[in-house]
């Protein structure tokens, strides 16, 4: 289901036997997403999985090797961390 102004959008997808979903075509039109396109997953038990693309979180990883507080609850040290796994995760989904 879409929002009216084409912002947002919901649906159900079902994990596959392989543990693969569809992200569907609206979803993949509205983020301009084309197969071989590397995503980052991040999953939390308390807040639940998030995908993005690799352009956002390297835009993150940028903001706090530049010293900007992106993760308001965590240290910098904390920070750090996050922003250097991301990066490698990205760079081993482009090899």
């Amino acid at each position: 289901m879409k929002d009216k102004k084409g912002e947002r959008f919901l649906s159900a997808v079902k994990l596959g036997p392989k543990g693969q979903i569809v992200i569907p075509k609206e979803v993949r039109e509205m983020f301009a997403l084309s197969p071989g396109d590397t995503l980052v997953l991040m999953a939390d038990k308390r807040r639940g999985i998030a995908l993005q693309t690799s352009e956002v979180m390297r835009r993150m990883v940028d903001q706090v090797f530049d010293g900007q507080d992106v993760l308001p609850e965590a240290g910098e040290a904390e920070q750090r961390a996050f922003a250097k796994l991301v990066q490698q995760t990205i760079e081993e989904g482009e090899a």
